[in-house]
């Protein structure tokens, strides 16, 4: 197959990228910066913020290959901090990067697609994506932007043959943790929120002792040679997949009091 990675320079894009290469796909990805290649893989510059060079990404493998079987929008990062101190600025970045960048490479990609009356478009969501996340609002309101995009967009796409699949993630061991921006008030921001600092210790503690990403990426190997696949995988420990499930049987109040006590609010 075909397959179209944004952000493979490190973390699950390059964990997926040398995963698939190796199961024999042809695998494109996208870098912003010069990289340890992989071998096999053929790599991209692009910013996904930047909608005439995402364009030209997947014409450049449109043009070479004559298709793209699967898209696998990964790229992304985050920015922490209250939602009342985030900056405008900040906020633009954290959603022009994780939302609107798998936006523009799905509106790129899709009309080929569609035209070949096949395709698979994977995007990586996360748990946060399915409940709020103290102190990473604007990271959860990107990925909760993401699960309603692909809710429409697999209703559109019903009879094209194209599918469409969302990864939700729980914690792993990756580079996101450290490249975390926090946003530029933050000294400000602990001073008005004192639980912050508990908060963000709870969560980067788990990030830095979760799982590897080489787990995401041989089940997103199985995911694309199945037939038909599902509409979500969240790809977890079990006490986070069991948190995702409290979160939909839960009352409300109930599943934000066991969140503020987790999280140490």
């Amino acid at each position: 197959m075909i397959v179209l990675i944004t952000g493979i320079s490190s973390g699950f894009g390059q964990a997926m990228a040398r995963r698939l290469s190796a199961d024999g796909h042809t695998v494109y990805g996208t870098v912003r910066r010069d990289v340890e290649p992989i071998e096999g893989v053929r790599y991209l510059k692009c910013d996904v913020r930047d909608e005439e060079a995402v364009t030209r990404t997947v014409s450049t493998v449109i043009g070479a290959e004559g298709r793209i079987d699967v898209l696998i929008t990964n790229a992304g990062m985050g920015i922490g901090g209250p939602i009342e101190f985030n900056t405008y600025e900040e906020i633009r970045t954290q959603m022009d990067t994780n939302f609107m960048g798998q936006v523009r490479f799905i509106k790129a990609a899709l009309p080929h697609m569609r035209g070949a009356g096949a395709g698979h478009i994977i995007c990586l969501s996360s748990i946060g994506g399915l409940m709020g996340l103290p102190f990473q609002g604007f990271y959860s309101a990107s990925k909760f932007a993401i699960e309603g995009l692909c809710e429409s967009l697999r209703l559109e796409l019903r009879h094209t043959g194209v599918k469409v699949t969302v990864i939700e993630p729980g914690d792993f061991a990756t580079g996101f943790t450290a490249s975390r921006l926090k946003t530029s008030v933050s000294d400000e921001a602990a001073t008005a929120y004192p639980s912050m600092h508990r908060a963000v210790e709870s969560f980067e503690k788990d990030e830095t002792g979760g799982l590897r990403p080489e787990h995401l990426a041989c089940k997103v190997s199985r995911i694309i040679r199945c037939r038909h696949p599902r509409y979500r995988y969240v790809i977890s420990t079990f006490e986070q997949r069991l948190s995702t499930l409290l979160k939909r049987i839960l009352p409300d109040s109930w599943f934000a009091s066991i969140l503020a006590s987790y999280y140490k609010l």
